[in-house]
C-alpha cells in the first residue's frame, strides 16, 4: 500500500491537536503536515462528552488559545460554546483542511535508517487501513480512553432495573423530568450534573464515598469584562489570561504550603452557601489536602444553590449492592432511583492505544522516563501533548507546541533529521509523571511514563517556570540529534 508522506503527523482534532496544528502552520509554514482523528468531528472531549450541564473546569481565558483570544461573556463556558470556539479556530487558521476523519491510529513504527515514522491507521468509515510516513509525530491524543468511561464492579448492578448510564456515553434520548435522579461520584462530573438535572428531575441525589474541596467561581470576570470594555483587544487578552495565570499559580502554591489555611478557606465558603444545619463536615470536608486532587470549581454557585432550594442532596456513604428500585448502602440506608449515573471518573490510556515501536522494538511507556513533560527517553522525532493537572490545559499545550516548533526550526538550521532524548542514569530519582492522587492516575500509574528528580527530566506544575524552560530554554540540553 502507496504511504502518504508529511513531515509532521498530528494524532487527534481536539483541542491539542488543533492547537498544535495552527502552532505548526503559523510558525513553520513550510511544514506538511496531516491530522489524524478517530472520529468522524473536531472537537476532541469537547464533541465526545454530552451530558448535561458540561463546561469547562477552567477560565476561557486560559483554556483557550494564545493566539485566538476569547470573546465570549462567560469565562465559564459550556461545552457547546468550546466545541464551536475549537471549530472555529481551526477553520480560520486553515488547519481543518489537513484533518482526515474517521482514522484511528493503531500503530507507529520508527525506523533509524530512513529517519521516519510510519504510521497505520484503521478507517471506522470504510474498513480500510491507511498508511502514512512522517519525519516528526505529535501525540495529541488526551490521555483517556474515548471508547468508554471508568465504572466500578457494582454488586448486583444486574439486578436494577432502572436507566444506568455513564456521562462519557450520555444517550441523547434520556429523560429525567420528573424523576428520582442518584449521581455517583463528587468530582467535576458530578457537581456539574447534579445542578443541572435537578431543575427538571424529582430529585437529585450525589452520592460519594468521600468528599472533594468545591469552589465557587463567578461564571463571569469582572476585571476581564473592564479591561475588554477599556482596553484594545491585543492588549485585553494577554492582560486577562496573565492575570488569571498568576491567580490560580498563587492559589496552588498556597495550597501546597499552608493547606490548613486554604482548607479553612473553602470550607467558609461552603458554609456561608448552605443551610445552618447542614452537615459540613460529613460531606464537604476531605480527607485530603488541597489540589492533592483536582479542586472542583462550580460557576455562581450552582451546586450550593441546588442543595439549599432542596431540589438536591449529598449522600455520603458506600454502596452494599444494587437493587431492582435503586442502592443500598452500607449503613443500611436505601436510595430509590429511576435514573443512576455513574459518575466514577475516566479510563487513562496513553498515546490513544496505539502500539509505538523504534528500530522494531516496542515501547512500553511506563519504562520510559519524560523529557520536558513532552518527549519520551529513547523515543526520537515525537512529542506528546499534556496538560497541567493544576490549570488549563491549553496553557501547556500552547507551551508544548510552541517548543515542539522551535525544535523542528533548530534541525533544519543544523542540518539533522533525528532527535532523540537520552535517558537519565538510573541512579537519578523518578517521579510519578502525573502528580495527583486522583482514582483515575493512581489506577493507571503502572502503565504512566515516569519523571526524573532533576531537570530537563522534571517539569513542575508551574506555567511561569514551564514559560522559561519550554518558551526560551535551550532546545538541545539532554538529547541527541543525528543526521
Amino acid at each position: 500500500m502507496a504511504a502518504e508522506h508529511v513531515d509532521v503527523l498530528i494524532v487527534g482534532a481536539g483541542l491539542s491537536g488543533i492547537g498544535a496544528a495552527s502552532h505548526l502552520r503559523e510558525r513553520l509554514p513550510g511544514k506538511s503536515f496531516v491530522i489524524l482523528e478517530g472520529r468522524g468531528a473536531i472537537g476532541g472531549t469537547w464533541d465526545l462528552f454530552r451530558y448535561p450541564g458540561v463546561r469547562s473546569d477552567s477560565d476561557m481565558f486560559t483554556l483557550g488559545y494564545a493566539h485566538k483570544p476569547w470573546t465570549a461573556p462567560k469565562s465559564i463556558a459550556d461545552g457547546d460554546s468550546i466545541r464551536d470556539y475549537i471549530r472555529e479556530a481551526a477553520a480560520e487558521s486553515g488547519v481543518d483542511r489537513h484533518v482526515r476523519f474517521h482514522h484511528r491510529v493503531v500503530s507507529a513504527e520508527w525506523s533509524t535508517p530512513d529517519a521516519r515514522w510510519t504510521v497505520t491507521a484503521e478507517r471506522s468509515d470504510t474498513g480500510e487501513v491507511a498508511v502514512f510516513t512522517a519525519g516528526f509525530l505529535f501525540a495529541c491524543t488526551g490521555y483517556y480512553r474515548y471508547e468508554h468511561g471508568y465504572t466500578p464492579e457494582f454488586p448486583g448492578v444486574d439486578d436494577y432495573r432502572g436507566t444506568l448510564v455513564h456521562p462519557q456515553l450520555w444517550p441523547e434520548d434520556l429523560d429525567w423530568t420528573g424523576k428520582k435522579v442518584v449521581v455517583i461520584g463528587s468530582g467535576a462530573t458530578a457537581v456539574t450534573l447534579v445542578p443541572s438535572m435537578a431543575g427538571a428531575a424529582e430529585h437529585v441525589t450525589m452520592l460519594q464515598r468521600s468528599p472533594s474541596y468545591v469552589l465557587t467561581l463567578g461564571s463571569r470576570d469582572p476585571i476581564a469584562d473592564f479591561a475588554r470594555k477599556w482596553l484594545p483587544a491585543k492588549v485585553a487578552y494577554p492582560v486577562i489570561r496573565w492575570k488569571n495565570v498568576l491567580m490560580a499559580t498563587a492559589f496552588y502554591q498556597l495550597s501546597k504550603r499552608r493547606p490548613a489555611f486554604v482548607k479553612n478557606l473553602l470550607r467558609k465558603d461552603a458554609a456561608r452557601r448552605l443551610p445552618a444545619d447542614f452537615d459540613l463536615d460529613t460531606h464537604f470536608k476531605p480527607r485530603y489536602d488541597p489540589w492533592d486532587q483536582r479542586v472542583c470549581f462550580v460557576p455562581d454557585g450552582d451546586l450550593f444553590r441546588a442543595l439549599r432550594k432542596g431540589n438536591a442532596s449529598v449522600v455520603t456513604d458506600r454502596i452494599e449492592t444494587f437493587t431492582e428500585t435503586g442502592l443500598r448502602l452500607e449503613s443500611g440506608a436505601e436510595l430509590e432511583a429511576d435514573v443512576v449515573v455513574t459518575a466514577t471518573g475516566l479510563d487513562v490510556l496513553m498515546l490513544g492505544g496505539m502500539t509505538v515501536s523504534v528500530d522494531g522494538e516496542k515501547v512500553d511507556p511506563a519504562d520510559t522516563v519524560a523529557y520536558k513533560g513532552m518527549m519520551l527517553g529513547g523515543v526520537p522525532n515525537a512529542a506528546l501533548a499534556v496538560g497541567y493537572t493544576n490549570a488549563s490545559w491549553t496553557l501547556k499545550i500552547d507551551l508544548v507546541s510552541e517548543y515542539v516548533c522551535r525544535l523542528l526550526k533548530h534541525m533544519d538550521a543544523k542540518g539533522v533529521r533525528i532527535v532523540t532524548p537520552k535517558t537519565p542514569a538510573a541512579s537519578v530519582g523518578r517521579v510519578p509523571f502525573l502528580d495527583l492522587q486522583a482514582g483515575y492516575v493512581q489506577r493507571a500509574a503502572a502503565t504512566l511514563p515516569q519523571q526524573a528528580e532533576v531537570a530537563p527530566w522534571r517539569l513542575r506544575q508551574n506555567y511561569p517556570a514551564d514559560v522559561r524552560t519550554l518558551r526560551y530554554g535551550p532546545v538541545d540540553d539532554a538529547v541527541e540529534f543525528s543526521r
